[in-house]
């Protein structure tokens, strides 16, 4: 009898260095794709799905993972093996730890008894809130496999991929658990403008949707987040475009009309400023690599 998806959750310690494996981006060349019966003895493996669902079983668990959700599978015995037919592509990446004393996944009831030990803790499957930027990090480690990076390198990568998800996750919860709810405004504000990245947005137009004044929205960032609204626009803009640069063949002109400025000369100057690099610069530095999942 097959058991239902649990609501697990890992830990992992927080002092430790993730060693580094292997990574890669794997797109199905079809919806007639199905996950390959692979084993998983020693890594762990971090799923993020950018596109259509994957449907797989590890564990004796059924996980279905869509677009913009993570899953992370443990060491085991078992084997990973897709149960459904889809298309999906997906970043991966197989890493280890030294756990020493700490169980590798608990129940959500067995949470507080270990929630004040060195450890931090994610739930095995979830939605990322920012998953533009963990998929430029993933990006990022295989353009440092490929360049030859050191070890000590690529392993303070991934671990720096783990704990920004996990922090991801905690500021939208501690947003949630904001009593005044000027959090939960601002999260709310931050949601509309990452849906509505390829607009021209203003601040007057989310004033509106939202019914508050500009003046009250702008002042609302600058307490929570510590800059303005419009500078929070600019830079989920730009986190999007380093997605676009390297995840798409997208032509850069085409990138700054999608992202909603008039010109590529002025997105260009934008990029510069608030990243460092030209478009062109930072999507040669990461080109685009495809790797077969394993």
């Amino acid at each position: 009898m097959k058991k239902k998806q649990e609501n697990m959750t890992m830990v992992f310690p927080e002092n430790s260095i993730f060693t580094y494996l292997r990574s890669g981006k794997f797109i199905a060349l079809s919806e007639d794709w199905k996950h390959d019966k692979l084993p998983l003895v020693f890594d762990y493996e971090l799923i993020v799905v950018t596109e259509g669902t994957l449907y797989i079983k590890y564990m004796d668990e059924e996980f279905t993972v869509s677009r913009g959700e993570y899953l992370i599978l443990p060491p085991s015995d078992s084997f990973r093996e897709g149960i459904k037919k889809s298309f999906v592509a997906f970043y991966w990446i197989h890493f280890t730890v030294d756990m020493g004393a700490f169980p590798a996944r608990i129940r959500q009831s067995d949470i507080a008894s270990i929630k004040n030990a060195a450890c931090f803790m994610l739930p095995q499957t979830g939605s990322v809130p920012r998953i533009e930027k963990v998929a430029v990090q993933m990006k990022q480690i295989q353009d440092l496999e490929r360049n030859e990076y050191p070890a000590i390198t690529l392993n303070a990568a991934t671990t720096a991929l783990l704990t920004e998800l996990y922090g991801q996750l905690e500021t939208r919860e501690q947003i949630e658990a904001d009593p005044l709810g000027r959090k939960q405004i601002y999260s709310d504000i931050a949601d509309y403008v990452r849906r509505n990245i390829t607009a021209n947005i203003k601040i007057s137009d989310i004033a509106n949707e939202f019914g508050y004044s500009s003046k009250y929205l702008s002042n609302l960032f600058s307490r929570v987040r510590g800059i303005t609204l419009k500078q929070f626009i600019l830079e989920q803009k730009m986190e999007t475009a380093s997605f676009f640069l390297t995840d798409s063949d997208r032509s850069i002109t085409d990138i700054a009309l999608e992202l909603g400025f008039s010109d590529v000369h002025n997105f260009s100057r934008t990029y510069k400023k608030i990243t460092g690099f030209s478009p062109s610069t930072y999507r040669n530095t990461f080109t685009k690599r495809l790797l077969y999942h394993v």
